[in-house]
């Protein structure tokens, strides 16, 4: 579990130890986080994982021999830094390098763990801007369309060693990463998580997780042109609301 020290990746993991899971290894980029998470709980270990430290990524392949469930949470948002209007690329850069680079390297890594104990699962967790453009979202919302593009890549290549992948599709949740919505209805991170067990358990290829992902698919269903010019005057209101 990536990114598991707080919001969706917390979230996930309380509901894999309600599930019945033996053991949830529990990745963070600092370390300390991840051991606060795990301290006194014996189903779970903390990993030092940064997704875009190649290292990192090599060592918890090596040390989490027994992993049947990969999953893709950590990620970065930089809000308001458009393709055009930010400072320069590093923001962008690092936004594709986290939430695009780093879950590639992931399942390149554990793809043979996986395959060795039967197969498995990855999940993969994105965003209704990974369906829609958001203009103001301009590194985040390219990346979970390029995560979403490689999934539907990986997928025919990962069936190939008994390997299913699931794409949740998120929209507002309850974390420190959508604080500036204050505006919206929030899913629980529980909540997504209880959606990621369901796409494992009824083998879901692209799950929507919350009302509003949901709403969004739908609108995107019925009327795609309005839906973009809604995302466009998003510029015009960094909060999101449009």
């Amino acid at each position: 579990m990536t990114g598991a020290n707080r919001g969706i990746g917390k979230g996930f993991v309380d509901e894999l130890l309600e599930h019945g899971a033996r053991k949830v290894y529990v990745g963070s980029r600092k370390i300390e986080d991840a051991q606060a998470i795990a301290d006194g709980d014996d189903r779970l270990e903390a990993v030092q994982l940064d997704v875009t430290n190649e290292a990192d990524v090599a060592a918890a392949a090596a040390k989490c021999t027994d992993l049947t469930l990969l999953v893709n949470n950590a990620g970065v948002f930089h809000l308001g830094k458009t393709l055009l209007g930010a400072e320069d690329e590093s923001s962008i850069r690092e936004t594709m390098e986290v939430n695009f680079f780093g879950p590639v390297r992931l399942i390149r890594a554990f793809a043979p763990v996986l395959k060795t104990n039967g197969g498995g699962a990855v999940i993969n967790v994105l965003s209704a801007g990974g369906i829609v453009a958001v203009p103001s979202m301009g590194g985040y919302s390219p990346s979970k369309f390029a995560m979403r593009a490689a999934g539907d890549c990986l997928r025919p290549e990962l069936a190939k060693q008994g390997t299913t992948l699931h794409a949740l599709i998120v929209g507002s949740v309850d974390t420190r990463m959508a604080k500036h919505v204050t505006w919206m209805e929030q899913a629980s991170p529980r909540d997504i998580g209880k959606a990621g067990i369901v796409a494992v358990e009824h083998n879901i290829e692209e799950h929507d997780t919350d009302p509003h992902a949901v709403s969004v698919r739908a609108f995107l269903a019925r009327d795609p042109a309005t839906l973009k010019a809604s995302m466009a005057r998003g510029l015009e209101n960094p909060d999101g609301r449009r």
